[in-house]
């Protein structure tokens, strides 16, 4: 058996015991000190950690500045940033194909309601028209005609029925012969296929009439699509079509907008859509520093599959046209009040679980954490929501202390 294996193994266990357990004597006498005094300070070390601990247990308190919070009312208005809007927009486009002869209105004019925007040449449309009228007419002059054929063969009809009963009574009685019968039997036969003729002429002469109707309506609808008019009173934001350019349908002629009334176009969080309702006062301050008021006047029922936030729409006067289409804007909607707290910003605070809120002092003076949700941010502090009506609020060392640590807290006012 060889013996250098264990006994390498014994020395390399020695010496991995010496640097992991005895690692502070083994550094000591490497450098020749005392282990002792090694040793020694340990023990002190030891005892001024029970110390410590027998200081806490004594009741040793930590020094924390707190104030004296209570709830005050404040609108929970909901802040949001949109953009402004005209309250209508409309591209005015060709129905029809045909060459512009009108001259052209350039942008920024202001235009009424039904003005002439773009004039088509007409072509050979007057002419169409004036035939399809012609036709109607010749369709109406049929009428009567048709209807005198269809009198007609009521009366003939009349006329073979009674030579019907005629030769039926002299058959009867021997006076007239079979062949006369059967005459007068065939005639009332001709005679009511005579009528359903007639009726059937009549009917045609009528969906003539109406297919004649039919063409003179289009050719008249036609010739009003040659002139392109204002859907409503505005201001053009584009040239008319200029002279000589030719459009077809779905052509630009112009683009109109209706700006004495502009709407406030924002997007509310998910959080935040319930506290907004139809008919809300609402305010804005526009990038150029001017303030608009208005009313909310639509609100969304269904959220951005991107953002998850609502649409909100607001009212705005704007008689003398200053506000412009496009224009950035920050939102106040007005909401039902609340009572909040109003802190220094420096006080909010994180629990373990990530949780934001802040350390109060309880009443039998530890600390506490009461998680809050943030409703506003002003230059003077931060309103919160979710602590009771009065609380002491740890502003100073709040992030020194956890849950149920004895306080010796000193207190300050509060400035307004």
């Amino acid at each position: 058996m060889r013996i250098i294996p264990p006994l390498t193994a014994l020395v390399v266990t020695a010496g991995l015991y010496a640097v992991v357990m005895e690692r502070d004597s083994l550094l000591a006498f490497a450098r020749g000190e005392d282990t002792t005094e090694i040793e020694a300070d340990a023990a002190e070390a030891s005892d001024d950690q029970s110390q410590l601990a027998e200081a806490e247990d004594a009741g040793v308190r930590v020094a924390v500045v707190a104030v004296h919070s209570q709830a005050r009312a404040i609108d929970n208005a909901v802040v949001l940033r949109g953009q402004t809007r005209a309250i209508r927009e409309v591209n005015v486009m060709a129905e029809t194909t045909s060459t512009v002869i009108s001259e052209p209105l350039r942008k920024g004019a202001s235009i009424k309601k039904d003005e002439v925007l773009c004039e088509l040449d007409p072509g050979t449309r007057p002419a169409s028209l004036l035939e399809a009228r012609a036709r109607l007419l010749e369709a109406r002059a049929k009428m009567p005609e048709a209807e005198a054929r269809l009198k007609e063969a009521h009366a003939v009809l009349e006329e073979a029925r009674i030579n019907l009963t005629a030769a039926q009574k002299l058959s009867e009685g021997g006076y007239a012969s079979e062949t006369r019968l059967a005459s007068a039997k065939a005639a009332e036969s001709t005679a009511q296929a005579a009528i359903a003729s007639a009726e059937g002429g009549l009917e045609s002469t009528r969906a003539g009439i109406e297919s004649a109707v039919a063409a003179v309506a289009s050719a008249e609808k036609e010739m009003d699509r040659l002139v392109l008019h204002a859907p409503f009173n505005g201001i053009l934001e584009s040239d008319t079509a200029e002279i000589g350019s030719l459009l077809q349908p779905g052509s630009l002629c112009a683009t109109v907008i209706q700006l004495d009334t502009i709407k406030l176009v924002g997007y509310v969080p998910e959080n935040a859509i319930d506290h907004v309702t139809l008919g809300s006062k609402a305010g804005a301050r526009l990038a150029a520093g001017q303030q608009v008021t208005g009313t909310v006047s639509f609100i969304s029922r269904s959220a951005d599959e991107a953002t998850r936030t609502f649409e909100v729409e607001i009212t705005v006067p704007n008689p003398d046209l200053k506000i412009r289409d496009g224009q950035t804007a920050e939102i106040v909607i007005a909401a039902e009040g609340t009572k909040a707290h109003r802190l220094p910003q420096s006080a909010l605070t994180l629990n373990n679980e990530g949780q934001l809120g802040v350390r109060v002092v309880r009443a039998d003076s530890t600390a506490g954490f009461v998680p809050v949700r943030l409703l506003r941010d002003e230059a003077a502090g931060v309103w919160l929501d979710g602590l009771p009506e009065e609380a002491d609020v740890i502003i100073v060392g709040q992030d020194f202390v956890t849950e149920g640590v004895a306080l010796k807290p000193s207190y300050r006012e509060m400035s307004e």
